[in-house]
């Protein structure tokens, strides 16, 4: 307990994406492609045997990181050192052992693999997210509330389609995500300046085979797209542009909290609150919506990554600078781990998400009044009233009706007053009959099946096999 611990790996994030960012991972990763550029390089004529392959392969798990870092201190560079450790456990390979690769290689390729691999991961949290929020949608797409403009008492909606305002960023995020996915190209074999220069003199100037190699190292590592060109690395840009989109992510996830917070704090809507859990130390009464605020300090932190990346990518020098690397080691895995998180939490919260309508309706009565004034205005109108005389006289009521709201903390009685002011003509049975909430929420539950349906559902159809989802939180 004497040394610092990465909150993101014992608090929050899923094992899952913890190994796609673990040491064994990622240096079986580096060993698979030595493994693979000496079997394509045998395969296309190189003075590699059976046994040096087999060898190579018996020992792809078999990393000994003490001796790895002993070999890094002795040379100062991550890559030799575990040359030399995958040659020390297969010495008849030792020499052939990245043959003409540059140390971008290993280190690229397995980037862009636990970048895509990581996405993976992600896309199945985000896809149930969509479904529990689709669900949630469906269930109360009838059920008016209030809307708010600039937090003000506004027009009616529903819940329902409320929560197709949350669905409607991610729409935009797993659209994004996708497109991410099905472009992102490998680093494949490109030497040390990207000229493939080494493997000019391998294969005896025979650009064909070096086209074979970079190709075929690719697919073997799940990469029908490659990069034509690159420096030693592959464009920083491709960094720059996967924590862009976990950024957006966050921001989604960031907006969904803020509502919830402020509708817990409404007691329209709360967070799941366990038996056992405790609200404040101090106030016992207290139901914090603690996985909101979660939420929202790690979508904050992420959102904060994506002015580093994109830094790095705009300070890179010609072909090759190291000043990306240690930045790479944080930034990336630590943006994709929160997101993790943000995304097992807003399931977790999903969930056991709880509606109470009656404080809903509550809150829709308390204003109710004052948005029926243009039906009421109408009506009268239609009644033959001069439209300017009854404006005046609604206004009149309106400010009397929310001065005893305001001041003396009383109920609107702006209809009572109404009903019972003998100089309008309107039907006041009528009247009553208009004050249905539902009278007000517009389009509402046609808009919010229309987008499910339209936009939301063929997302959760493409992708069945990821639906089902644990989102149990770790503290």
């Amino acid at each position: 307990m004497n040394s610092y611990k990465n909150p993101l790996e014992e608090r929050y994030s899923s094992e899952e994406m913890l190994f796609n960012f673990s040491h064994n991972n990622k240096f079986q990763n580096w060993r698979k492609l030595w493994l693979a550029l000496a079997e394509i390089e045998k395969d296309l004529g190189l003075d590699i045997t059976d046994e040096q392959i087999a060898e190579l392969k018996a020992n792809v798990e078999n990393i000994d990181y003490q001796i790895a870092a002993e070999y890094e201190k002795k040379f100062r560079h991550d890559v030799m050192a575990h040359v030399h450790a995958y040659g020390d456990v297969a010495p008849s390979a030792k020499g052939i052992i990245h043959l003409g690769a540059t140390s971008a290689f290993v280190g690229d390729n397995t980037d862009l693999i636990q970048i895509r691999d990581g996405l993976l991961i992600l896309k199945k949290k985000l896809v149930n997210v969509m479904k529990n929020l689709s669900d949630f949608a469906i269930q109360y797409k009838d059920l008016p509330t209030l809307g708010f403009t600039h937090f003000q008492p506004a027009q009616l909606t529903t819940v329902g389609k409320r929560a197709t305002l949350w669905l409607q960023s991610l729409v935009l995020d797993i659209e994004e995500l996708d497109f991410f996915l099905e472009t992102l190209r490998f680093r494949g074999v490109k030497g040390t300046t990207g000229t493939a220069a080494s493997f000019l003199e391998l294969f005896n100037g025979d650009y064909s085979k070096v086209k074979h190699l970079d190709k075929e190292l690719s697919k073997r590592f799940g990469f029908e797209n490659v990069f034509g060109v690159s420096g030693q690395t592959y464009d920083r840009k491709i960094d720059a542009k996967v924590v862009a989109l976990l950024g957006n992510i966050a921001q989604s996830a960031h907006k969904f909290t803020n509502d919830l917070r402020l509708l817990q704090n409404l007691k329209e809507i709360e967070e799941p609150f366990e038996k056992n859990q405790i609200g404040s130390s101090a106030m016992a009464y207290k139901r914090n919506p603690m996985r909101s605020e979660r939420i929202g300090a790690l979508a904050k932190y992420v959102m904060s990554l994506t002015t580093s990346s994109a830094m790095v990518a705009s300070t890179q020098w010609f072909e090759r600078t190291l000043d990306d690397s240690a930045n790479k080691r944080l930034t990336i895995p630590q943006a994709f781990l929160a997101v993790d998180a943000i995304l097992l939490i807003w399931n977790n919260i999903m969930n056991g998400i709880v509606v109470y309508p009656n404080r809903i309706n509550k809150h829709i009565m308390e204003e109710l009044p004052f948005m029926a004034t243009e039906y009421i205005i109408m009506e009268e109108v239609k009644a033959g009233g001069d439209r300017q005389e009854i404006h005046e006289v609604i206004r009149v009521h309106s400010m009397e009706a929310s001065k005893k709201v305001k001041e003396e903390g009383k109920e609107n009685d702006l209809i009572e007053r109404i009903l019972n002011d003998d100089s309008l003509k309107l039907d006041k049975s009528k009247l009553k009959e208009v004050l249905d909430p539902k009278n007000f929420i517009g389009f509402a539950p046609i808009q919010t099946e229309e987008f499910i349906a339209n936009e939301v559902q063929p997302v959760i159809d493409a992708n069945q096999d990821l639906i089902g989802l644990e989102a149990d939180l770790k503290v």
